[in-house]
């Protein structure tokens, strides 16, 4: 029988804090096992779009502040928030594909791997995320740095369409032409967006025939030759090649240097033949200094599916998790050295830094109607990594103390995605160009007048 509240009848399930099952559903709420010590009041597990007006009403009626989730893959837990209403969509994961238009019509909760699973059939593809449990309602909002994003922008320049519910209970279709404001919120504004996404239409690519990677992996202590020699060849590389660099705190030995950091060039192919996919990474073969690599894996053959399962290797489930970003005018060479012995020094030796070449497109055309927006000519993500709840403040800290040198004027800028919110009260509003962020408090103000939803998640006071 469906819960009646005094907004409606609902269908999911109405959990109160102190109600059984309720330290379950707010610890299922994050994927992270760094669980925030905050308490919403009420956790709406949603059956169903038509679970969201009476849901967002009896908010109202209550004085309860709302958030959400889309159930996947996140890192702050800012959608757990003391005293408010959790609207939880992971049951919202239909999935509809059209081949004949290449669309598909997908729900928030469905993750990067459904998605690949759900296309792949049809030789059609998405720029998901890179981790496969990374749903799609948290990164759309967020704009969505995906694989292959070089050539096909952010994934939310792919969202042609959204359904959502206001903060005064409307169901709304939101597009270039229908609700734009609306529209070009939702293609950036991430946690801080002011409505419920409840559906995605999306334009799909047909899927790359030939997806190869390679990567070397150096000593640590090599990281201003390597950074600067990656980064030159890889801007050079067609768009349809994504570089990334990772600087791990731990590594394996070899018979010449000890265990210790490492820096490997990873670098995938997403192209049409297997010819076209060896050509477009030879330049990395013909690295000068190959010699001193300690390990070279040449270009072999991937897949959507096999990049997930790479991913998942360094971003273990069941394991906490610190995360920042950092998107910079300065070069990726003094970004990389200014971190290598803070990187060294890390507590845990899963602790890494990712710095993708060119993340995302440039092209004007891919970046046009959007909150989301590439800050800086460098970008990088420091992770901390760790399984003991007692070296909690040491991780933290380091990935705090890292970011602070990666960045010591305090002036870059920041993904909203994964961010560290918490790290000070500039870090949202400097995941935006200026603009940009005037335009989402002024439309916050239009579409959420009473302020129903939550704003960004900020340090504690």
């Amino acid at each position: 029988m469906p819960e009646r509240t005094p907004a409606g009848p609902i269908e999911g399930t109405l959990i109160g804090r102190g109600d059984p099952g309720y330290d379950r559903a707010r610890t299922d709420a994050v994927w992270n096992g760094l669980l925030p010590e905050r308490f919403p009041e009420v956790i709406l597990q949603a059956a169903a779009e038509e679970d969201i007006p009476p849901a967002l009403a009896l908010a109202r009626a209550q004085g309860l502040r709302v958030s959400t989730r889309s159930g996947g893959h996140n890192w702050s837990g800012s959608q757990l928030r003391d005293g408010g209403l959790l609207i939880d969509l992971s049951r919202l994961r239909h999935c509809r594909v059209d081949p004949a238009s290449a669309t598909a019509e997908v729900g928030p909760a469905i993750t990067g791997r459904d998605l690949v699973e759900a296309l792949t059939p049809h030789d059609l593809a998405f720029p998901v995320g890179h981790c496969s449990s990374v749903a799609v309602g948290g990164f759309l909002l967020s704009g969505g740095l995906g694989w292959n994003s070089r050539a096909w922008g952010p994934a939310c320049a792919d969202v042609l369409e959204i359904r959502a519910v206001t903060a005064d209970g409307r169901t709304v279709i939101c597009s270039e032409t229908e609700n734009a404001d609306l529209f070009w919120a939702a293609r950036g504004a991430g946690p801080g967006f002011f409505a419920v996404v409840t559906g995605f239409r999306l334009g799909l690519h047909p899927h790359p025939a030939a997806v190869t990677t390679t990567s070397l992996t150096f000593p640590s202590a090599d990281v201003e030759r390597v950074t600067g020699w990656a980064v030159r060849t890889a801007r050079d590389l067609p768009y349809n090649v994504e570089t990334a660099l990772v600087m791990a705190a731990s590594g394996e030995a070899t018979a010449t240097v000890p265990p210790g950091p490492r820096i490997t060039v990873g670098a995938t192919a997403f192209a049409a033949t297997r010819d076209e996919a060896l050509a477009a990474l030879e330049p990395l073969d013909a690295c000068p200094f190959a010699e001193r690599a300690l390990s070279r894996q040449p270009p072999e053959p991937t897949s959507f599916a096999a990049l997930h399962d790479g991913a998942g290797q360094l971003w273990p489930r069941a394991h906490r998790y610190a995360a920042d970003t950092l998107w910079s005018a300065e070069s990726y060479e003094t970004l990389m050295t200014r971190i290598a012995d803070a990187v060294a020094r890390a507590p845990s030796g899963r602790s890494l830094v990712l710095a993708p070449v060119q993340p995302v497109s440039t092209d004007p055309a891919l970046l046009r109607n959007m909150a989301f927006s590439a800050l800086g000519e460098s970008y990088l993500v420091c992770y901390a990594i760790w399984d003991d709840p007692a070296a909690d403040g040491a991780n933290s800290g380091w990935l705090r103390e890292t970011m602070a040198a990666a960045d010591p004027s305090g002036r870059g800028g920041h993904y909203i995605a994964e961010t560290d919110v918490e790290a000070d009260a500039a870090r949202a509003r400097r995941s935006y160009a200026p603009a940009d962020w005037d335009r989402l408090q002024e439309l916050k103000l239009t579409w959420d007048p009473d302020n129903v939803f939550h704003s960004y998640l900020a340090p504690a006071t």
